[in-house]
């Protein structure tokens, strides 16, 4: 049995998966990987990306943060591949309980997932600062320099966890419930570097680790099923 298949084997007989994924997932879908060979991080502006999505940068150079974030990180045209639309299939059949991600562009609930728990927040949430009025992701787009409220004046923030910035509690709990009383782990598209998020693993005390990854992770040694590959194409191999 190859290992898409032994998947898939598990896929059938379990009804408590839970998908733990990162940019990988999202890569498929014409957004760049911030540590792929070709992402963000490997190539060049006046500051490292670390550095400019980093909250002290935000508060310090609010101007060159917008420029970075509105040509790099508003992928709006991006639309759902076959990795999204393979897990929303999943929960819609009753057998995928949430979709745990890194990701901040939406992709998942595009696909129409619902049970989506998002670490590091959303581009498509920003908010007033002063008021706490709402705004999309289009109003950023559009913007020129820094965003401000139509309504007050105040600066608008996007509703995503920069560097320095702490995880929202609410979310890392619901993850943290999740993925301890999963019979199925499916962890994808990610590196297993950025912490606080992949520590989060650690919860899971079943006995099926599954990962989809391009390249070694820090939990290879503790999986119980390794494949290496696309996880657009993995995924898109299981039949229910």
């Amino acid at each position: 049995m190859s290992p898409i298949e032994q998947l898939g084997q598990w896929v059938k007989e379990s009804d408590n998966i839970v998908f733990f994924g990162g940019a990988g997932v999202s890569t498929e879908s014409g957004i760049p990987d911030f540590r792929s060979v070709d992402g963000l991080y490997h190539q060049e502006y006046d500051y490292p990306p670390e550095t400019i999505l980093s909250h002290t940068f935000y508060m310090q150079n609010t101007p060159e943060f917008y420029r970075f974030y509105r040509n790099k990180m508003l992928c709006l045209d991006a639309k759902p591949n076959a990795a999204h639309k393979k897990l929303a299939e999943l929960e819609a059949a009753g057998k995928l309980k949430a979709v745990i991600t890194q990701n901040i562009d939406g992709l998942h609930q595009a696909a129409g997932s619902k049970a989506v728990f998002e670490l590091h927040g959303s581009v498509h949430r920003n908010y007033c600062q002063t008021c706490g009025k709402l705004f999309d992701a289009s109003y950023i787009l559009k913007s020129e320099g820094c965003p401000h409220c139509d309504s007050c004046g105040g600066s608008v923030k996007p509703d995503v966890v920069l560097y320095e910035e702490g995880l929202d509690d609410e979310t890392v709990r619901q993850a943290i419930y999740y993925i301890s009383n999963a019979k199925l782990l499916i962890v994808g598209g990610t590196s297993l570097a950025v912490y606080p998020a992949a520590g989060l693993v650690d919860y899971y005390r079943g006995d099926r680790l599954a990962l989809i990854n391009r390249s070694t992770t820090s939990l290879d040694q503790r999986s119980s099923l390794r494949i290496e590959g696309k996880i657009g194409e993995v995924l898109s191999g299981i039949i229910l």
